[in-house]
């Protein structure tokens, strides 16, 4: 898991101009991880200060990921493209290089 989350913040540096809210299931929790230039917080729970810390643990399933226009606003998200598979995301991250 932290090759996929290495790779998602590897694409938000690369793409300074999108923020990834990634759905996860973690240990049988839901959680919603923001993924932007570089850097992954949770949305729905505390996250380390640390960034040695991962904050998707080998442990997580990834349900979705939503790629959100930059400044990322909860109230008023604009939508890049909305809920798609980790297959799917594997072939944006291909056409990065990462």
């Amino acid at each position: 898991m932290n090759n996929m989350a290495h790779r998602l913040e590897q694409y938000t540096i690369k793409r300074p101009n999108q923020v990834l809210i990634v759905k996860v299931e973690v240990e049988g929790e839901m959680d919603e991880i923001a993924i932007f230039k570089g850097f992954s917080s949770s949305l729905m729970r505390p996250t380390a200060f640390d960034p040695d810390i991962p904050v998707l643990p080998e442990t997580t399933m990834i349900k979705s990921i939503d790629v959100v226009a930059s400044p990322y606003n909860p109230e008023t998200p604009h939508y890049l493209k909305q809920g798609l598979t980790w297959e799917q995301m594997e072939s944006l991250l291909q056409e990065l290089g990462v």
